[in-house]
């Protein structure tokens, strides 16, 4: 018998294969990539809760499983742990064959003092304005998140130590990073 959900990971791992083939343009095989990680964020959001919702009802649930939610689930892992080694493997290649092309992705640490303005410039004009964080230690409880949103955890402290460290998430608002 075949299990939906061991069936759909089986199809996620179809795209993560065609991200691994080299005779696919390097865009495409980047697009793959995001396909893959948008298509896992939304089976664990979707799928994987719901296992988990049934095994915490236990014989309650009113659904018919033929199998264990705690063997797919366990199943689900031993997959899923493949599938990331493969997504690493296929990632670091990608980044191998960018820079046969002298395309380099870099971190804040890379950059020269002028990239560093344009970046501090950029993000006060035009980022800056739309972010507002949510400070964690103001509320009871963990906030609800909006779904499909991205957020950034961030540590808040000062450099001499002289304010305690805070926390807080931020929304990374839609639309104002431009994709090109």
């Amino acid at each position: 018998m075949i299990v939906r959900d061991i069936s759909w990971l089986s199809f996620n791992a179809r795209v993560l294969q065609e991200a691994a083939d080299d005779t696919v343009p390097l865009r495409e095989r980047i697009k793959f990539l995001g396909i893959f990680s948008n298509n896992l964020d939304e089976f664990f959001r979707v799928r994987v809760a719901t296992l988990k919702r049934m095994i915490e009802m236990g014989n309650k649930a009113k659904m018919h499983l033929e199998i264990n939610p705690q063997s797919i689930l366990e199943e689900i892992e031993e997959k899923m742990m493949e599938q990331q080694q493969e997504f690493e493997r296929v990632w670091n290649d990608i980044l191998r064959a960018l820079k046969k092309q002298k395309i380099f992705l870099v971190t804040e640490k890379q950059i020269n003092k002028i990239q560093q303005k344009f970046i501090l410039n950029y993000f006060n004009e035009e980022i800056r304005s739309n972010i507002v964080p949510l400070m964690i230690e103001s509320i009871h409880g963990f906030p609800i998140l909006n779904d499909k949103s991205i957020y950034l955890a961030c540590k808040l402290s000062s450099k001499d130590k002289s304010i305690p460290q805070k926390f807080a998430l931020v929304s990374v608002p839609p639309g104002a990073c431009p994709a090109s």
